[in-house]
C-alpha cells in the first residue's frame, strides 16, 4: 500500500506543480528520509535537481503574476497531466506491470483534475482586481503539493482518506467553476445568458 500512495500522491501533487514534486521526491531520497522505488531514482541525479529546481523558480514567478499565471497554467495544461502520470508508473514500476499501468491512468487523471481545478480558481481570481489573492493561491498550490508527498509517503491509509476527501472536491468545485467561468465569459464578450 505505501507504494500506491506514492504513486498516486505523485500524480496528484504534480497536477498542481511537477517540479515542486520531482524535487521533493529527489532530495527526500538523496537525503535518505525515504527510499524512492529503482524506477524513481533517477530524480535523485543532480542534474534532474538542478533542472527542476531552475523550472521550479520560473514557474513560482510566473505563478505570482496574474494573468502571467493563466499562460503558465495553459502551458502546463500539456505538462501536469503526462507528468503524473509517469511519475505514478515510475513509483509503480517494481510492482506487477498491470498495476504500473493503472497507476499511470489514475496518476494522470489525478493530476488533470488537479490541474483543472487549480487553474479554474487562478482564472476566477484573476478577476479580482488586488493581487494577494493570487499569491496566497499560488502559495497554496505549492504547499498542498509537498504535503499530498508528505502524507503518501509516511500515512498511506490518510492519504487514501484525504484523495477521496480531494475528488469529492473537485467533482463538487469544477462545475460550480466553469458556470463562473462561463459568466465571466458572457460578461467580457456583453453576451447574455440564454433564458
Amino acid at each position: 500500500m505505501p507504494s500506491l500512495a506514492l504513486s498516486l500522491g505523485a500524480g496528484w501533487a504534480s497536477g498542481l506543480n511537477p517540479y515542486a514534486t520531482v524535487l521533493v521526491l529527489g532530495l527526500a531520497g538523496l537525503s535518505g528520509a525515504i527510499d524512492l522505488p529503482p524506477d524513481l531514482e533517477v530524480l535523485q541525479s543532480h542534474w534532474v535537481l538542478i533542472v527542476a529546481g531552475i523550472m521550479y523558480a520560473i514557474n513560482f514567478f510566473a505563478d505570482k503574476i496574474p494573468a502571467v499565471d493563466s499562460v503558465n497554467d495553459f502551458i502546463h495544461t500539456f505538462l501536469r497531466a503526462p507528468a503524473g502520470a509517469v511519475l505514478a508508473a515510475a513509483a509503480a514500476g517494481h510492482l506487477d506491470p498491470t498495476v504500473t499501468v493503472i497507476a499511470a491512468l489514475v496518476g494522470g487523471t489525478l493530476a488533470a483534475g488537479a490541474h483543472t481545478t487549480k487553474s479554474g480558481l487562478r482564472l476566477i481570481a484573476n478577476g479580482s482586481p488586488e493581487p494577494f489573492s493570487n499569491i496566497a493561491l499560488s502559495l497554496g498550490d505549492d504547499l498542498l503539493a509537498v504535503g499530498i508527498l508528505w502524507v503518501a509517503v509516511k500515512y498511506a491509509v490518510v492519504f487514501f482518506v484525504l484523495m477521496a476527501i480531494g475528488l469529492l472536491v473537485m467533482g463538487w468545485l469544477l462545475p460550480k467553476m466553469l458556470r463562473r467561468l462561463a459568466g465571466l465569459v458572457r460578461r467580457m464578450t456583453g453576451r447574455k445568458a440564454r433564458a
